[in-house]
């Protein structure tokens, strides 16, 4: 089966600062282009999107033109780039401004997860990204499962933006703790503009002892509430590799949507990818 993967990071810690690594001993090393190719081995992974991975503030544009560099070479499978940005600053546009231009540039991001509640709640905020709309970007949105209901504020207020979800947001997995995250995913995916990742559940998972049965309900709810046409796999490589090998989360996932059909599992692993980040 051939894969788009929407949702892989790269990191070199010879050219770039990622202060959140100091937190995670596992992930505090430098992941490259090669280590993807090797991960990925045995795969068909025809195209990937590389999503910012929340590099130091000043060193974003320097990430972004680094990662470029790499898309447009043809010894890997780069084909769109997310890009980081500060939506919360009057330096936005201008920001934009400068990446616009490459083909490349599919989308921006800005983590919400690991900022205070108040940050994607502000009217400038607000406005930047529903400028977005005028670029033909999207906005990827990363926020934990009680934020959920910042982000569904923001796509109300944005509605000619397309947003991608993360990591169907974020829910504990560990804990099995469906609700209130089952209600607001229903909420979000009633927003026709809003797209899915099925990715980076393996992450919130008990890393030494997870099942398929422990993520099976976290798909079924996203996949249902979403529908075929507006999920889309992502890895989220290297930080699965807390909990389990690239190959394993393609064989979970797989497994996990196995009774649906071949045609529904190339537009989870392949097709939605495509149009969504407009990698034709």
């Amino acid at each position: 089966m051939k894969i788009v993967d929407t949702h892989q990071h790269l990191w070199d810690l010879k050219q770039f600062t990622y202060s959140w690594l100091q937190s995670f001993p596992a992930l505090n090393r430098a992941f490259r282009m090669p280590d993807y190719l090797a991960a990925t081995r045995g795969l068909e992974i025809e195209k990937s999107v590389h999503v910012e991975a929340d590099v130091d503030e000043p060193l974003m544009l320097d990430e972004t033109r680094h990662i470029l560099s790499l898309a447009d070479r043809n010894d890997n499978p780069l084909a769109g780039v997310v890009a980081s940005a500060r939506p919360e600053l009057p330096s936005f546009r201008a920001h934009i401004a400068k990446l616009v231009s490459h083909q490349k540039i599919k989308g921006i991001r800005r983590i919400l997860h690991t900022q205070p509640d108040e940050l994607g709640q502000g009217e400038l905020f607000i406005e930047n990204v529903k400028s977005l709309s005028g670029d033909g970007l999207s906005f990827d949105i990363c926020v934990l499962a009680r934020q959920l209901p910042i982000a569904i504020a923001l796509v109300q207020k944005c509605p000619g933006v397309n947003f991608v979800l993360d990591h169907c947001g974020v829910p504990p997995v560990k804990e099995r703790a469906l609700d209130p995250w089952r209600g607001d995913i229903a909420r979000i995916s009633s927003f026709p503009n809003v797209v899915c990742k099925i990715s980076g559940l393996v992450a919130y998972a008990d890393p030494e002892r997870w099942t398929l049965d422990d993520l099976r309900p976290f798909v079924d709810h996203a996949i249902t509430c979403f529908g075929w046409d507006r999920v889309m796999f992502g890895s989220d490589w290297p930080v699965c590799t807390l909990s389990a090998s690239y190959a394993r989360w393609v064989e979970a996932l797989s497994a996990l949507t196995r009774s649906a059909g071949e045609s529904n599992q190339r537009k989870l692993f392949h097709d939605n990818a495509i149009r969504v980040y407009r990698l034709s």
